[in-house]
C-alpha cells in the first residue's frame, strides 16, 4: 500500500492581476519522501509555497498537510510544518542562539526546552561555536543553515524548502545539500523548489517540472532526463576541417543525431540506451578519435541541463520566461535586490 500524502494539492489556481501564476496545479508527496518542484524564475514554485503554508489565499482549489486542510485550518497547518524561504529569516541583532530561542518561545516550547532545542540544533548544523555571535557576522551559507535550524525547532513532520540553495558558494551549497539529506533520512517529508536540476536529482525523490503554474512533466530525475533524450557526448575540436571525420567516429559508435555548432569546431551527439550508457560510449568514441589521429580541445560526458529539460518539454528555455511578481530575484523584505555572490561558511 502507497504511504498517505503528507502534502495534497488539487486545483491550485492563483492571479496576480494580469498574471496568472498558479493554472491548476495538482501535488502528492507521501510520507517520507521528497517532492521537487523544478522550474525557473517566475514558473509558480515560490507561489506553490506560500499558498501550501497558508502565507498566501488561492483563488481556487484546495490543499492538505499532514491531513488538515489548509483553507480551513491554517493554524493547524503551522503547527505541523516547517518553512525555510529563499530569503534567511534571520534577525541580524540576535546571536544564533538568540534567533533559535526566539522561535522555539513563539511555538510555546517554554524557555528550558527552548533554549535546549536551540543548542541542540546549533551543533546538528555545525553553528556551535558562532552561536553567540551576531547573526550579521554570519556568511551567507551559515544564515541558510541558521534559517533551516529555525524551521526545525518545533520538530514538524513536514518540511517546505524554496530554493534553499539559490545564491550559495558550492561549498556551501555542498553542505546544505547534506543538511538535506540527514533530515530526510530521519523520516522528515519534504517539499523541495529549485532551478537546478543537478540538486532535484541529488535529493528529490520525484520531480514535478512546472512552468507558467502548470506541472508539464512528472518522474524522476532519469526519467526526465530520458524525455531530453539523456546524456550526451561533446568534442570540442583543435581543426574544424576534421567535422566530418568526428561525424564518422560518432556514427560507428552508434550514436544518435549529431549536432554541430561554432562553425565546426563543437560536435555533440545523443547516447541512446538507458542512463549511464554515457561511460562506455564515451570511452569507445576516445578510442575512434586516437584512431584516426584527431586532436581535440576538449571531449566529455554532458548531462541535460534545466534548459535541456525545458527546451524539449515546452519549446522554451528556462531563461526566456519572465519572472512573476513573487518569484523575482528582489528580497520582500527591503524592496532590494539580493546579493547572489555570497561567502562560504
Amino acid at each position: 500500500m502507497p504511504a498517505p500524502a503528507m502534502i495534497s494539492a488539487r486545483g491550485l489556481t492563483k492571479r496576480f492581476k494580469d498574471v496568472e501564476a498558479l493554472s491548476g496545479l495538482d501535488l502528492d508527496v507521501p510520507e517520507g519522501t521528497v517532492l521537487a518542484l523544478l522550474g525557473p524564475n517566475g514558473a509558480g514554485k515560490t507561489t506553490s509555497v506560500r499558498c501550501l503554508t497558508t502565507l498566501l489565499r488561492p483563488d481556487a482549489g484546495s490543499a492538505t498537510i499532514a491531513g488538515v486542510d489548509v483553507l480551513a485550518d491554517p493554524d493547524g497547518v503551522r503547527a505541523r510544518i516547517g518553512l525555510s524561504g529563499q530569503y534567511a529569516a534571520v534577525d541580524e541583532h540576535l546571536t544564533g542562539f538568540e534567533n533559535l530561542v526566539m522561535v522555539g518561545r513563539l511555538y510555546g516550547l517554554g524557555r528550558r526546552r527552548s533554549r535546549e532545542r536551540a543548542r541542540e540544533l546549533l551543533e546538528r548544523f555545525g553553528l556551535d561555536d558562532a552561536g553567540d555571535r551576531p547573526s550579521k557576522t554570519y556568511s551567507g551559507g551559515m544564515r541558510r543553515r541558521l534559517d533551516l535550524a529555525g524551521a526545525l525547532v518545533a520538530e514538524p513532520p513536514v518540511l517546505v524548502l524554496d530554493e534553499p540553495t539559490t545564491g550559495l558558494d558550492p561549498r556551501s551549497r555542498l553542505q546544505m545539500w547534506d543538511v538535506i539529506r540527514e533530515l530526510v533520512s530521519s523520516g522528515a517529508t519534504l517539499l523541495l523548489t529549485t532551478q537546478y536540476l543537478e540538486e532535484a536529482d541529488r535529493l528529490a525523490d520525484d520531480i514535478v517540472v512546472i512552468d507558467r503554474g502548470r506541472a508539464i512533466a512528472r518522474g524522476t530525475a532519469d526519467e526526465l532526463k530520458a524525455r531530453t533524450g539523456g546524456e550526451r557526448v561533446e568534442v570540442v575540436l583543435v581543426d574544424p576541417a576534421r567535422a566530418d571525420d568526428v561525424r564518422r567516429v560518432l556514427g560507428a559508435v552508434a550514436l544518435g543525431e549529431v549536432a554541430v555548432e561554432d562553425g565546426g569546431r563543437r560536435l555533440t551527439a545523443a547516447v541512446p540506451g538507458a542512463p549511464g550508457a554515457g561511460v562506455a560510449a564515451l570511452q569507445h568514441l576516445l578510442t575512434g578519435l586516437t584512431g584516426e589521429g584527431i586532436e581535440v580541445l576538449d571531449v566529455g560526458l554532458r548531462r541535460p541541463t534545466l534548459d535541456d529539460v525545458f527546451l524539449s518539454l515546452t519549446g522554451h528555455t528556462s531563461s526566456t520566461e519572465p519572472g512573476a511578481p513573487d518569484d523575482s530575484s528582489t528580497d520582500p523584505s527591503t524592496g532590494s535586490s539580493t546579493d547572489r555572490e555570497e561567502t562560504s561558511a
